[in-house]
């Protein structure tokens, strides 16, 4: 196990240990909409998770992008952030 986590790629483990832990997160949240039995207060969850996704996305596409900003141009790094934020635009809006 042990030489197994030595091969991957510290960022590509560090994208999916976010990924894992907005997995938690989203488990949690559902978890506790159902203990509370209240629409009030799962929309407030919701609430939180609106601002927990977003984040995790972010990070991600962050971690990412650095990790190959060596083998990009700048003009794909650019295009790429345009399009990460046309997604950000499109989730608030």
């Amino acid at each position: 196990m042990k030489r197994w986590l030595s091969m991957i790629e510290p960022a590509v483990l560090s994208m999916a240990g976010l990924r894992l832990l907005s997995a938690a997160i989203e488990l949690s949240a559902a978890l506790l909409m159902l203990l509370f039995n209240d629409v009030k207060k799962a929309v407030a969850v919701n609430a939180f998770l609106a601002i927990v996704g977003p984040l995790i996305f972010i990070t991600t596409m962050t971690i990412g992008l650095l990790s190959l900003t060596d083998e990009l141009s700048f003009s794909k790094l650019f295009f790429i952030a345009i399009g990460v934020g046309f997604i950000l635009f499109a989730i608030y809006k």
